[in-house]
């Protein structure tokens, strides 16, 4: 993975895992989960057989918006797994994700319509999961935790 500049990225790592029990709901941090196969994060709402199964947001993007001057929790974007690393809009649709347990991620949507908005939008006016983060479904499950490495396959 090149970003401008040249500078390459092979590897970054799990910093949040979160889960919410209803839609609607923010989600809040967990320290490890299980990813299942065709399914998601086991105790996740918006787990299921479809193509939106775990949602990543980009670290860096996440304190690009604090540094607006905006406290935001883990979870608040509604994203089940933050990752530092990688620019993830960027990637291809069926760029995969290997962590470092060996769980298999696929990316199957970059962004998203936010038909309702966010806690997060009503209250300072922007929102960045529409925006920035992606969407992916389990090709193999397997644990994941925080501080884990995600990188992503090279065939």
């Amino acid at each position: 993975m090149e970003f401008a500049g040249g500078e390459k990225h092979t590897m970054g790592y799990i910093r949040g895992i979160c889960i919410s029990e209803k839609r609607g709901t923010q989600k809040t941090p967990i320290l490890e989960a299980e990813l299942k196969e065709d399914w998601g994060i086991v105790g996740d709402a918006h787990a299921g057989n479809w193509h939106r199964q775990v949602s990543l947001l980009s670290m860096e993007k996440i304190e690009e918006f604090k540094a607006r001057g905006v406290s935001v929790e883990p979870g608040a974007f509604g994203e089940n797994i933050i990752a530092e690393g990688y620019d993830l809009k960027m990637l291809p649709i069926g760029t995969r994700f290997v962590t470092g347990s060996g769980s298999v991620l696929e990316l199957t949507q970059i962004g998203k319509q936010c038909h309702s908005h966010c806690e997060i939008y009503k209250v300072v006016g922007d929102c960045i999961m529409p925006r920035e983060g992606v969407f992916t479904r389990v090709l193999r499950g397997g644990k994941i935790k925080v501080g884990d490495t995600i990188t992503i396959a090279d065939d």
